[in-house]
């Protein structure tokens, strides 16, 4: 799935798609590394705590059950946060600074690793805590380490996907001009033509570094510098600008986060829709889906061809307060073994990290979409990798969101989301 057109990525951190070059020399505080309250604990069994946002799929609690029938003395309890991403990272923030052993092995966006490891409130995989991540994608393994130090396992990794109406769609699009052209379909449907994640949220970090990177954009630069005030990047928001402004992506799609999307799809309201793998096991066996047999899936369209998915993702990583370290590496150890990753696969439609998986013939037979999502994810790029990450993100979302409303240009949002990333950046 490599694309027609060649673009500048954005971070060389793997696992969640939109940027190329690291940012890592930015370092807010020390990694972390050797610290006492990384090393104590190490040697310790005992019951833990895991951490985890909304568990949409019913993934989580059977896996913890399998687990805890075989460590009685070394209990896993589950503490489901919000299905909010933003909510996720501030929950974690908040007990982090509070140092709170009860949050032992805690569920990390990947674009959050950077941020967690230069404040010293992840445990470095090194020494007793090392694990094998020889089986492992090289992608996903880059978006657990910062300043060359494992600080994560990868769990789950994620690439974006398109999932058209196979019924009234005949064949994918492959650029966003043939997408936009196949609009008029839905138009005469009756329905809405395209969403995505548009709500002011991290999704639209996600969705507005696609668009500018399947323009032939890129939000940094080679040397890491932002980059997003040229004529490539402008048009990959131009063309989100454009679409809501003609009615190719409905007005209430400003609103939508994944789930908002997912169930206006299954619903039968959209044509096609951008979202992540675990929507199809949802949209197959929902009982409320109304396209569980007419719906298909492509890779995302760029401006030339094959798109650039954001890589995706989440990583496990080991909280310096736990008292229990022992049992807590030995938790990462069982999230990436191939059993716990095919059932992420077959039970939530979640991405693997473990790259047999992609060509197990029992797993394509059961999900087809597999070899179309490795293409995904190994094409993709990654997120800022940087402590600085908050402040990055909000200077796409809050420029992005001013131009898909109107209250800005997209020359001004694009001139004022530069300011707003070198002054991010050089923080």
């Amino acid at each position: 799935m490599k694309t027609t057109r060649s673009r500048v990525r954005f971070a060389s951190v793997a696992g969640v798609a939109v940027i190329g070059l690291v940012l890592t020399g930015c370092s807010s505080g020390s990694s972390g590394a050797g610290s006492d309250d990384a090393k104590s604990g190490q040697d310790s069994r005992g019951p833990i705590t895991y951490v985890q946002g909304k568990d949409n799929s019913n993934v989580v609690r059977p896996l913890i059950a399998k687990w805890n029938k075989a460590h009685s003395d070394e209990k896993v309890t589950f503490k489901e946060q919000s299905d909010q991403a933003d909510q996720q990272h501030d929950d974690l923030v908040q007990h982090f600074q509070a140092k709170d052993a009860n949050y032992d092995v805690v569920d990390v966006d990947v674009v959050w690793t950077a941020e967690f490891a230069a404040k010293s409130w992840l445990t470095p995989l090194t020494g007793d805590m090392k694990i094998d991540t020889s089986k492992l994608l090289p992608a996903t393994v880059k978006t657990a380490t910062y300043n060359d130090t494992l600080y994560a396992a990868p769990q789950t990794s994620d690439g974006a996907l398109l999932y058209y109406r196979k019924d009234l769609v005949k064949t994918p699009p492959t650029t966003w001009k043939e997408m936009m052209a196949d609009c008029q379909i839905a138009k005469d449907k009756g329905i809405g033509c395209y969403a995505g994640q548009f709500a002011k949220y991290e999704g639209l970090t996600v969705n507005a570094s696609e668009a500018i990177n399947g323009s032939g954009g890129s939000v940094l630069s080679k040397s890491g510098d932002p980059d997003v005030d040229t004529s490539d990047a402008k048009a990959g928001l131009q063309n989100l600008v454009d679409a809501f402004k003609d009615g190719n992506i409905p007005a209430e799609a400003i609103t939508y986060q994944e789930e908002q999307g997912r169930t206006a799809f299954e619903a039968g309201k959209l044509l096609f829709l951008r979202n992540w793998p675990y929507v199809y096991n949802l949209a197959k066996t929902d009982g409320s889906s109304k396209v569980k047999d007419t719906f298909g899936i492509a890779p995302i369209p760029g401006a030339d061809g094959t798109g650039a998915s954001t890589l995706g993702g989440h990583n496990a990583a080991i909280s310096v307060y736990s008292k229990h370290k022992a049992t807590a590496h030995d938790f990462l150890e069982f999230l990436i073994s191939n059993d716990t990753q095919k059932f992420f696969a077959t039970q939530g439609s979640l991405a693997p990290v473990v790259g047999d998986l992609y060509t197990d013939s029992e797993l394509t037979a059961k999900l087809p979409y597999l070899p179309t999502l490795l293409k995904s994810i190994e094409s993709a790029e990654p997120r800022p990798v940087t402590p600085f990450y908050p402040a990055v993100t909000k200077a796409i979302q809050d420029n992005t969101y001013a131009a898909l409303k109107g209250s800005k240009s997209v020359d001004e949002a694009m001139k004022d989301m530069q300011d707003a990333l070198k002054s991010a950046t050089s923080s």
